[in-house]
């Protein structure tokens, strides 16, 4: 049975201004005898999650195209208006190789420019991070990201940064989209375009920017010597084809093979099934020119560029992908142990990372007498830090699980082009004195333990799916579980209710952390897990943690064989 409001919403939509294709696929959902994907196309509005807007591409509400990005940019119009009166106001805008890209890309600065909004737009289309320094550098007082990330074809995003070069945090989150409920209809988004409003950000901006990463380099002569590396990269299909290899050339490194069959942006991701590469399936063809070539170093990035991964030859000769929480903990110790070398540790450096990525990053940064930040999911929440501190402490480096990392501030967002740079100097240095990455991470495991984490991700379709989701957060909150998989849970946070559970004293403590929807269980053993329903999409979210001692370099395969045994049970727990 149709929902009668999702059928007024609709038939609002047909009323309004609307091309003649979009208007014949509504009168298809309306005529359908399933309801099905009417309701996802109506059944409500997208909404700002940790990534902006992002959804599947396609007519309604509920969806990516022309129109609901234009209600949203018309928002965002307003807010800005008001957020800056009386001022000049710019706003940088890029997209990556999805479908629609341009287009979307295109409508935004339409509306932003038919509203008397400045607009520097970026001639081709640029991997996130640069878009974040743009906005910094011409002094923009916000920007607009076109990508969905690493998700899949069928979907395209929308994330919005303010001035700062951060994607927007609250208030101006929950503001912008006031202002975006605000439009009721499509007939009151001013799509009157002024194009001497826009003017191009040029290829020479890619100087600029690479200039920035070059100053990120902590041992130049090293890479020159280690110049011949051989290292394989590919964009999977995606906008970071130029500037990775670019960065890597300015770090000093010179042997460089991209993959071919992905090295051109396309929105169809032809050879994989995800373009994500946190999936082994997306970097076959990586792993197999490296054979090829010998490479020493593996690098990929997804899509919009801001997320990387890394693969090794390990001790047995075989491609091994490092996880975000390996690599994340490889680029702090470096970095501080070179910062410690050159007496660059004042005690005014400060490291960030999310409650969801792994403890390491923390322990680390606190043996190195640096203080370290511990915030909610998103980078968002990060560059929040880095803003925060600004003038007072130097921020060094942050990250996520999620192969996000940034190195230096100029850069608000997640950086993959200047993380592949990073991780290629690692392993040059670590080269010179005669270690792989799979070293290093033995020597920090003996000294802090052997951290090891997993994920499981459960996606819901529909409006059923996210009740479903929701009742399942509302059953962790009202029958909290005494043990988990056996093992005792020693204490819950519960994020959303700001309040830390004691299962040892029975006692209720407060937190400190802004409120989120995510649950954490501790358990006697040291295993962590926390759950997070999705901001953007019916899916939920069980990151798992566990660690043990380390006892030395021989024990590293036996104590990971341990490690994954107790992720294996707790996944089949919450799976």
């Amino acid at each position: 049975m149709k929902d009668a409001a999702i059928i007024n919403k609709a038939q609002s939509w047909l009323s309004s201004n609307l091309d003649e294709q979009s208007k014949e696929e509504i009168r298809a959902l309306l005529d359908s005898e399933d309801p099905t994907e009417l309701i996802d196309a109506f059944y409500r509005d997208l909404e700002f999650g940790t990534g902006g807007l992002r959804g599947v591409m396609g007519i309604g509400s509920n969806r990516m195209n022309v129109y609901t990005i234009g209600m949203a940019t018309q928002g965002l119009a307003n807010y800005l208006k008001m957020s800056f009166p009386e001022e000049q106001i710019k706003v940088a805008i890029t997209h990556d190789s999805r479908i629609n890209n341009t287009l979307f890309a295109e409508t935004t600065a339409d509306v932003l420019t038919a509203n008397g909004i400045r607009v520097c737009y970026f001639r081709d289309m640029r991997p996130t991070p640069m878009l974040s320094f743009a906005i910094r550098h011409y002094r923009c007082k916000s920007g607009v990201m076109v990508t969905a990330s690493h998700n899949p074809k069928e979907y395209n995003g929308y994330k919005v940064y303010w001035d700062d070069g951060g994607q927007v945090v609250a208030p101006h989150d929950k503001n912008i989209i006031t202002e975006v409920l605000k439009i009721k209809s499509i007939d009151d988004v001013n799509w009157n375009k002024n194009d001497e409003l826009k003017e191009f950000i040029e290829e020479d901006f890619d100087l600029v920017y690479l200039n920035e990463v070059k100053k990120l380099s902590l041992s130049p002569q090293n890479n020159i010597v280690a110049k011949d590396m051989t290292i394989v990269f590919s964009p999977i299909h995606g906008a970071s084809g130029k500037m990775v290899p670019a960065a890597l050339k300015v770090f000093g490194f010179e042997n460089i093979h991209l993959v071919k069959e992905q090295i051109e942006p396309d929105g169809t991701f032809p050879t994989v099934k995800y373009p994500n590469p946190e999936e082994a399936e997306a970097l076959d063809l990586s792993i197999k020119l490296a054979q090829e070539v010998n490479a020493e170093l593996v690098l990929a990035c997804d899509p919009d560029g801001d997320r990387y991964a890394a693969v090794i030859p390990n001790e047995k000769g075989e491609y091994e992908l490092l996880n975000g929480n390996q690599t994340g903990a490889v680029i702090i110790y470096y970095l501080l142990n070179l910062y410690r070398e050159q007496g660059r540790l004042t005690g005014k450096q400060f490291t960030v990372s999310t409650i969801v990525t792994t403890e390491l990053l923390g322990v680390i940064s606190r043996d190195f007498g640096v203080d370290y930040y511990d915030v909610l999911t998103g980078f968002k929440n990060i560059a929040a830090v880095i803003l925060a501190n600004e003038g007072k402490k130097e921020f060094i480096a942050g990250g996520e699980e999620s192969y996000g990392f940034l190195v230096g501030d100029f850069v608000r967002d997640k950086d993959g082009v200047s993380a592949c740079a990073i991780v290629a100097e690692i392993v040059a240095y670590y080269r010179q004195r005669g270690m792989n990455l799979i070293d290093v991470l033995a020597e920090i495991y003996m000294k802090y333990g052997f951290y090891k984490e997993s994920l499981i991700s459960i996606t819901k379709k529909g409006k059923d799916g996210a009740e479903q989701i929701q009742e399942l957060m509302r059953g962790f909150r009202t029958d909290k579980p005494t043990s988990i998989n056996g093992i005792h849970v020693e204490k819950i946070v519960d994020v959303q209710e700001s309040k830390v559970y004691s299962m040892k004293d029975g006692k209720t403590y407060p937190l400190d952390l802004e409120k989120s929807n995510v649950i954490q269980f501790y358990l006697e053993d040291g295993s962590k897990i926390s759950a997070r329903p999705s901001g953007t999409e019916p899916k939920i979210k069980y990151y798992i943690s566990v660690n043990e001692p380390l006892p030395n370099r021989e024990a590293y395969r036996a104590t990971e064989a341990s490690l994954d045994k107790k992720i294996a049970s707790l996944k089949r727990f919450f799976g």
